[in-house]
């Protein structure tokens, strides 16, 4: 077995959207803070590989297939995580999808549909299969995975930034919601970060980058691994006071 830390150890942690970026950061730093996580999305191949990668370090990791715009399958990876391992302590739901720059008036309805479904509709799905399990089992701790779009506008991207502000909401509701029953719900808010989702939105974008660089204190992009330590401490017993917040993870971009 190799060297598991103790920040999340013991803990059951499922995360979402964990096949790249944030989300395969996220289970690779969970599991080396000792948690068994279970890791959901939609790409099997890609999923699989890295499940294989972790178990081959001795690492306790297992995988679902799983689109969180399903109900069935959010509900069916919070049942796979407490069939292989006894329970659910934590979830980081972080899938998520970015959008193009256009202006609102000439986005279609297919664009919104789409963020809408998958970032909103997406994390309501999760929201409920989690708590459930959640319940059962005494109390927990979940991380949904916002945007500096949750917390300020950024221009000709309304729908990604609609539904970046309804992560906020659905994170504060839940957290007051179910504070008193032993289940911590908080946010991050990252700012620009090397994930396939930036990449993607900076290549069809040019000049945004720089843009963004331009407006952002630490005048960079964050690996996906600094943004996951944020996740991690926020799941973990160290931040046993905190429900309800917002953390920015965005090099100062919020406050500039």
């Amino acid at each position: 077995m190799s060297d598991t830390g103790g920040l999340l150890r013991d803990k059951v942690i499922l995360v979402t959207g964990a096949s790249s970026g944030i989300g395969a950061a996220a289970a690779y730093l969970f599991a080396r803070e000792g948690a068994s996580v279970v890791l959901a999305a939609r790409r099997r191949e890609k999923l699989a590989a890295l499940t294989a990668e972790l178990t081959g370090k001795g690492f306790r990791a297992s995988s679902v297939v799983c689109d969180v715009t399903r109900a069935e399958d959010a509900r069916s990876a919070v049942e796979h995580a407490t069939r292989c391992f006894g329970r659910l302590d934590g979830a980081f739901n972080n899938a998520g999808i970015g959008g193009d720059q256009t202006p609102l008036h000439e986005m279609g309805d297919e664009v919104y549909d789409t963020i809408l479904g998958t970032n909103v509709r997406g994390l309501w799905n999760c929201l409920r299969a989690e708590i459930g399990a959640m319940l059962d089992n005494g109390g927990g701790s979940i991380v949904n995975n916002s945007s500096v779009a949750g917390l300020v506008a950024i221009p000709t991207a309304a729908p990604y930034v609609a539904s970046k502000h309804a992560v906020v909401g659905f994170t504060r509701a839940a957290a007051d919601e179910y504070a008193r029953r032993g289940i911590r719900v908080n946010a991050l808010a990252p700012g620009s970060t090397r994930s396939e989702i930036t990449v993607d939105w900076y290549a069809r974008n040019p000049g945004l980058e720089d843009a963004v660089h331009a407006l952002t204190p630490q005048g960079r992009t964050a690996a996906p691994e600094e943004v996951a330590e944020a996740a991690a401490w926020l799941l973990s017993d160290r931040a046993s006071y905190v429900t309800g917040t917002v953390m920015p993870v965005d090099g100062g971009y919020v406050n500039h």
